[in-house]
């Protein structure tokens, strides 16, 4: 699916801004009454993107849980309905049903990938009136995955088998674009470099809607035609070809004409692949610095926030950080565009959270059912290989993505677990135009012997918490239970990155005698993990968790949200901080521990 872009063929209109908002007293309240087919009455403003959760100052709609309605009018002129006119969601979270002058336009679930339709028969000249519903509804069908309960009090909620608030709402950019009616509907590009010849091919192929002549272009960073070819496949060479490289990143810009329609790819030139132990970016050793993340700001909860992404970004180049992993979910797409730009490696996740009946949210919560048991399990593997199609066709041309994550601490032992992943797997790699390498996030409860994804995962990605929730406090022991568990993974031969580590700090928190919570303890926990890390070569990355503080569902273990964090959740750097970034900024982005 192509990036909205405004060319010189194709018209662009952002619907952010303030919306008319209004919640149900009762489920299926909205429907029965057919608000979509009319102004909101009652309503309030909320704005366009953002959650809903935090923007009102109110307990009912920060715990909210059922659908919401969303409604704007959008003005559309003549010259817009001589094209073909597009809405484009780019996320709804969970579930959204979209309605243009009263007629249903377009249904999707799952909360974090782009949908669209096609208004050019929907929309008439002048106003139209255009109402989103949304629901926040999670259940064992849903990615992440939660349960319908009812509190003591006779209030249904959420249970989330997760541990990050369920922040909802029209979270990313409602726009409208227009194409001819002939229009380029996708491109394709993958990349073969020479490296003895400093040269590239790029093989092509643009996937176009009606009649018209198909013409592609290069050009570099200056603006200058770099090669072209003629026909909806092909392949362009590039001589001398400047390479995309962590922390150094060049994009060209692939130019395509299709009749009277164009558009232009940024596309970074890079080869990624495994080999041994070591994770390769044209074709030298990469390690892996930096954290798992989440979407999370104040007010805007999971809202597109684009002045802390650039923010953030800095914050990690501040630390000599080259990468993070979009836990647990794909981010947006500004932000992946940003990373390209920025060179910033991204190992991309599904929202496959909470497919461990194991554990629940923030540890707490276990059920006894069998997490893929045929009554009471989760029944996600449809929904699952969706948004693995989505998400690849969504981010299968970004030289940032070098990984394919395909689930986050999942229960991943037995047959049952590997009927469920392994066809995800081939499903994924089978997808890729570039073939990247695949990983499933193994949790600290599924042992070596256990973990049935162990022989298809390219990357061996490990969640531990030694020292916290294992032996918290003690990390003399700590210690030897770390090195004694990577001594297994290790005799794979395989790239190791751990994608989680971490301790809750509350900032502020000091002792003489480092003790769980204070900044002391939080240094301590990363001194000893890290040291453990540099004693085995296999070992080729370091993903700490969290980047900042964030918030979660109320809990006897959270102190107003998840205090992981190396930056607090407004972005002030802890002791611990410092302590990585004069770590990582002597560890070399390549070579290391060649």
């Amino acid at each position: 699916m192509l990036y909205p872009v405004m060319t010189e063929s194709r018209m662009l209109f952002d619907l952010s801004g303030i919306w008319t908002f209004k919640t149900e007293k009762e489920e299926g309240e909205g429907k029965h009454a057919q608000w979509y087919a009319a102004p909101l009455e009652g309503g309030c403003t909320m704005p366009v993107p953002a959650s809903y959760n935090d923007i009102k100052t109110s307990e009912e709609l920060r715990d909210y849980r059922g659908t919401v309605y969303y409604q704007r009018k959008v003005s559309v002129s003549a010259p817009m309905l001589a094209q073909r006119l597009v809405l484009r969601c780019a996320a709804v979270t969970h579930h959204a049903e979209v309605y243009l002058n009263g007629v249903l336009v377009a249904s999707h679930k799952g909360g974090f990938l782009p949908f669209e339709a096609d208004i050019t028969e929907v929309a008439h000249p002048g106003d139209n009136l255009l109402t989103i519903a949304v629901s926040n509804i999670i259940d064992h069908t849903t990615l992440p995955v939660g349960e319908q309960k009812v509190t003591p009090a006779g209030r249904k909620y959420n249970a989330t088998n997760f541990d990050f608030f369920n922040y909802a709402g029209i979270t990313r950019p409602v726009k409208l674009y227009t194409t001819p009616r002939n229009y380029i509907r996708d491109l394709t590009v993958t990349s073969a470099v020479d490296f003895d010849k400093n040269s590239a091919d790029l093989h092509y192929s643009v996937d176009t809607v009606g009649d018209g002549n198909c013409r592609v272009e290069v050009f570099d960073e200056s603006g200058k035609l770099v090669t072209g070819a003629d026909g909806s496949e092909g392949v362009l060479h590039i001589d001398d070809v400047h390479l995309w490289q962590p922390l150094h990143a060049y994009l060209y810009d692939i130019r395509v004409t299709f009749g009277e329609d164009c558009y232009t790819l940024p596309y970074g030139v890079r080869t990624v692949r495994v080999d041994g132990c070591h994770f390769l970016i044209n074709e030298r050793p990469f390690y892996f610095k930096g954290y798992g993340k989440h979407e999370d700001t104040y007010p805007n909860g999971r809202g597109l926030n684009e002045a802390m992404n650039v923010k953030d970004l800095a914050l990690l180049k501040w630390q000599g950080a080259n990468s993070f992993r979009t836990s647990h979910y794909p981010y947006s797409e500004e932000m992946m565009r940003l990373c390209d730009r920025e060179g910033i490696v991204v190992i991309d996740e599904v929202p496959a959270v909470g497919l461990n009946f194991r554990m629940g949210g923030g540890f707490f919560g276990a059920s006894h059912a069998s997490t893929f048991g045929p009554e009471y399990g989760v029944q996600t593997f449809s929904h699952h290989q969706d948004v693995i199609r989505d998400l690849i066709a969504r981010d299968k041309n970004l030289a940032c993505v070098v990984m394919w994550s395909i689930a986050n601490e999942p229960d991943s032992a037995g047959k049952e677990a590997a009927d469920y992943f392994l066809p995800l797997f081939e499903l994924a790699k089978k997808l890729d135009p570039q073939k990247r390498p695949c990983t499933l996030i193994n949790v600290q409860m599924i042992s070596f012997d256990q973990e049935v994804t162990k022989e298809v995962c390219d990357v061996i990605c490990l969640n531990r918490y030694f020292g916290w929730y294992e032996c918290g406090g003690d990390l003399a022991s700590a210690e030897k239970q770390l090195r004694a568990e990577l001594e297994k993974w290790a005799s794979l031969g395989k790239p190791i990155v751990f994608t989680e580590f971490g301790a809750d700090t509350v900032a502020g928190f000091h002792d003489a005698t480092p003790v769980m919570f204070t900044e002391e303890y939080q240094v301590n926990y990363y001194e000893m993990n890290t040291r453990v890390f540099d004693e085995f070569p296999q070992v080729q990355g370091e993903q700490a968790w969290n980047f900042a503080d964030f918030a979660t569902s109320q809990g006897v273990v959270r102190v107003q949200g998840n205090k992981k964090g190396l930056f607090t959740r407004d972005r002030k750097p802890k002791m611990a901080a410092h302590y990585l970034r004069a770590r990582w900024l002597k560890i070399p982005e390549f070579d290391y521990k060649k």
